[in-house]
């Protein structure tokens, strides 16, 4: 299976100043998959080092700091040959030795000619604690799961990937491009994007197969809560977790301490919500006061919305049958459209540089379910799970900041559109937010 992360991973070794890189991403996601594949594909010979596994290579960072003496240890230990320029050496389940992951400063400053690429689980747990973080001495990228476009290329469906990648004009699109596109997005909601659960999909078509997957994995999740947490914070973390349907099955999913525990505070739990982000297990998203710039500006710390990391995942912790995809447009309204939230959630994340934020009021209640920054633009994004796409929490928002909106984003079951200043976006198009609103922004 292609992955998009590659075309990254190639600019990171063709910038003749790039630094160690860090991938981050949470477990399963493929972060050792596509550092193995691209070591194979760019690199004369690949150097591969589980600090988790070979726990005796920890006293290599421990005893020294230079990179060189490092290598020639590694070297001699593993007998894997290592050439400067030549071989990428891959440092796994680094989060398993806190010295690795400061040793990386003097990699980048002492033996730049070495590429070193590191990734590992629960990496953004490591990464939490500054004093273990080379600040500014990283290249830092992030692994999502499976995109949809991903998931086509992977399904069979190039064709309809590279037609979704070809549009250059914010007009309707073809009903043989519309109607297929439309039907493999229900079954990536099936499916959703963690590879083992594409994979298995592919090979086999086998549902059962890809549900005991889904549970799995949730399995394992929920095994490192207990692994990795504190013992005081482990019960916590896992009141949130199973939280996570109840929170996003409500029509407004501001999240409630109240649904964790009854009569539950945030004091309590905020460190247990923090844990699952740091984890990458779930993504957090703030209330903005206003569309100013930047947006962090205007955070209102003590609101926010969370999402899982993966749209499979979510409909298998929901436990809603993979027979509801042939029940017309039931996986995208099911559970007041979370399905359909979560997924454009999980499709914005890479194309952004920051977090997108969302804008709500009370007395009487408008709420528009994602605001991201383009350019220098706020855009409000509303979604729209079924084919009613009356958004008057999205008019509203106009209203109110007209002059500070040129463009807003509606996603939905309806044909790709663009009039006056409102862009219409099919839900499957998501992963092509940006690349829409740039064609907006010329008038295209």
């Amino acid at each position: 299976m292609e992955r998009l992360i590659l075309d990254r991973l190639a600019d990171w070794k063709q910038d003749p100043h790039h630094k160690p890189l860090l991938l981050r991403g949470a477990r399963q996601v493929g972060k050792t998959w596509a550092l193995m594949e691209f070591g194979r594909r760019t690199y004369e010979n690949l150097a591969y080092f589980n600090l988790d596994l070979n726990t005796e290579y920890h006293q290599f960072f421990q005893t020294t700091k230079d990179p060189r003496r490092i290598i020639e240890n590694l070297t001699a230990a593993s007998a894997q040959p290592i050439f400067p320029g030549k071989t990428l050496i891959v440092f796994d389940e680094i989060q398993a030795c806190p010295d690795c992951i400061a040793a990386l400063k003097y990699f980048c400053e002492d033996a730049p000619e070495y590429d070193v690429a590191c990734a590992g689980s629960l990496l953004g747990l490591a990464l939490s604690h500054p004093a273990s973080f080379p600040v500014g001495k990283v290249n830092v990228l992030d692994l999502y799961p499976m995109s949809f476009e991903e998931f086509l290329d992977a399904n069979g469906d190039g064709h309809l990937a590279a037609y979704l990648r070809g549009v250059d004009r914010l007009e309707p699109l073809p009903d043989a491009f519309f109607n297929p596109l439309l039907e493999k997005l229900r079954l990536y909601f099936l499916t959703g994007g963690m590879p083992e659960a594409v994979l298995s999909w592919v090979e086999a078509r086998d549902v059962t197969a890809l549900q005991n997957i889904l549970s799995d994995l949730l399995n394992l999740y929920a095994l490192d809560f207990q692994k990795h947490a504190a013992h005081s914070l482990f019960p916590k973390i896992q009141l949130v977790w199973q939280s996570m349907p109840s929170q996003l099955a409500r029509e407004n999913k501001k999240f409630l301490y109240s649904l964790v525990r009854e009569s539950a505070r945030a004091r309590e739990y905020e460190d247990a919500v923090q844990w699952l982000v740091n984890a990458d297990l779930l993504a957090k998203v703030k209330r903005a006061s206003k569309p100013g710039l930047p947006l962090s500006a205007y955070d209102e710390p003590q609101a926010f919305k969370l999402y899982l990391l993966d749209v499979g995942l979510l409909r298998r912790f929901c436990a809603l049958a993979p027979s509801a995809i042939t029940e017309q447009d039931r996986l995208f309204t099911e559970f007041k459209g979370a399905l359909a939230e979560n997924y454009v959630m999980q499709e914005l994340r890479p194309q952004l540089d920051g977090e997108p934020r969302y804008w709500a009021v009370d007395n009487p209640r408008y709420e528009v379910d994602f605001l991201i920054q383009h350019e220098n633009d706020i855009v409000p994004v509303e979604v729209k799970a079924g084919e009613n796409v009356r958004a008057k929490s999205l008019r509203k928002y106009r209203e109110k900041f007209g002059p500070q909106t040129p463009v807003a984003v509606r996603f939905s079951l309806k044909n790709l559109s663009y009039d006056d200043g409102l862009l219409n976006v099919p839900l499957f198009m998501a992963g092509r937010l940006t690349h829409l609103l740039d064609l907006a922004a010329k008038g295209e």
